[in-house]
């Protein structure tokens, strides 16, 4: 359970969606914080996938270099 106090401004904003929408103010409420989760977690693992990279010591390689090595240059 969570209850929280909105600025009368996304309140009213809120209210006017789901009037308009026949949805609950809940429904929008609840999506926008999935939503929100969803991006903050993929932020989360890229800078953790970011961090272990750079820890590696590992070197990105240009696309150039990757073709010579492969035997796809011109």
């Amino acid at each position: 359970m969570l209850a929280l106090r909105l600025p009368e401004e996304i309140e009213t904003r809120l209210q006017r969606l789901a009037d308009e929408t026949g949805r609950s103010k809940t429904f929008y409420a609840k999506e926008a914080i999935l939503k929100y989760l969803e991006d903050m977690e993929d932020i989360f693992l890229a800078d953790k996938a970011l961090k272990a990279f750079r820890e590696s010591g590992e070197q990105l390689v240009g696309i150039d270099e990757l073709e010579a090595e492969l035997g796809l240059g011109d």
